[in-house]
């Protein structure tokens, strides 16, 4: 900010995924929506700052008056640019140089159907892009948000829940050993459930996006138990999972089928989802300036989309847009949570000091 520039009064938004679909889309609506005007500093985490076309063209023609953004470098397949990212962003805020983050949006998604690569760290990269650095990234920051407004929004998906009868549509949990996604931490961190080499069918990559969507619920409704299962300073932070439904982005690029990557995608999809959005405003298909919306208001800084039911603001939901829905049997699972906690907190070398929450371990 500029020295003679005030804090903008409702705080810090950060947004994960700024240079993706749903991600750019929340960062437009931040520096350039009519509602945001000035209230908030912008925070977008992408890969390379340097290759973000898409947020650069949004920040570059941004009529926004009255506040300035900030763009972080965090890749989160990488525990080690997790780390340096989360200093940067800390050092900023204990500076007085950006306000205390008011909403952390984790937008980044990452899906492979064609292949299945591994991390330097070592974990699958569905696994660690989607669940694992973000659990870091969580716990590193939360010293840095409003204790008395924070929000986290983890977007998932319908995914997560293989009961779920929108999943018919793709037909990846139709075959009954499928119905169970988590038998263990170390299958989904390793990638051995689902493997490529087990099954090269882009339906193996589609099981494992809907995994690191169950371990995104489940970190939601662990974290919110943890923050308050006890009288804590940060009992007032809210946190909960967000699925945006299907939408036209670029999620499916590496999809062998030219018809769902191109023709879909880029072609069929986008003239679709405003109509389908306007009849059914919480349904299959959705559009990107919808749930964006609805991020903006599961985050608590927005009035948000049309044809919700949410509005209290409670913490420990999983939201469908704008309506409260259920998470699955395995998010529910305390034993199989407190296995994924326990061996993230290992994975991710968290030890005393690096978060303010008591309950880490």
């Amino acid at each position: 900010m500029a020295a003679n520039q005030s804090p903008p009064a409702g705080g810090t938004i950060l947004v994960t995924g700024a240079n993706g679909g749903l991600g750019s889309s929340v960062a437009s609506q931040v520096v350039a929506g009519k509602v945001f005007d000035g209230t908030y500093h912008g925070l977008f985490l992408v890969r390379d700052a340097a290759k973000a076309a898409a947020l650069n063209a949004i920040l570059a023609s941004a009529t926004r008056r009255g506040g300035n953004n900030t763009v972080v470098s965090v890749d989160l397949s990488s525990l080690a640019s997790v780390r340096a990212g989360a200093a940067q962003i800390k050092q900023l805020v204990d500076a007085g140089k950006i306000p205390p983050l008011r909403a952390m949006v984790l937008a980044a998604g990452y899906r492979e159907v064609s292949k299945q690569t591994f991390t330097e760290d070592g974990f699958d990269a569905t696994f660690q892009n989607n669940y694992l650095g973000e659990f870091l990234l969580v716990l590193l920051l939360l010293g840095s948000m409003d204790r008395e407004k924070g929000r986290v929004v983890i977007v998932s998906g319908m995914n997560h829940d293989t009961e779920d009868p929108r999943n018919e549509i793709e037909g990846a949990f139709k075959d009954p050993k499928y119905k169970t996604l988590f038998h263990s931490a170390e299958s989904l961190a390793k990638g051995t459930f689902c493997s490529f080499t087990d099954d090269p069918s882009p339906m193996s990559g589609q099981r494992r996006y809907g995994a690191a969507h169950l371990c995104e619920v489940m970190f939601m409704v662990e974290l919110h138990t943890r923050l308050t299962s006890q009288p804590s300073a940060l009992s007032n932070i809210k946190v909960v999972s967000y699925d945006p439904g299907a939408m036209p982005t670029q999620i499916t690029r590496d999809d062998p089928s030219f018809m769902t990557r191109v023709v879909a995608m880029q072609f069929i999809l986008p003239l679709l989802a405003p109509v389908l959005t306007w009849l059914w405003p919480n349904g299959y298909l959705r559009s990107k300036a919808k749930a964006a919306r609805d991020t903006l208001f599961a985050a608590g800084v927005s009035a948000g989309g049309f044809g919700g039911a949410y509005g209290d603001g409670q913490g420990g939901v999983n939201l469908n847009g704008s309506l409260v829905w259920p998470v699955s049997k395995e998010a529910k699972d305390e034993a199989k949570r407190a296995e994924l906690w326990r061996e993230s907190v290992k994975w991710c070398g968290i030890k005393e000091g690096d978060t303010v929450l008591e309950n880490w371990q």
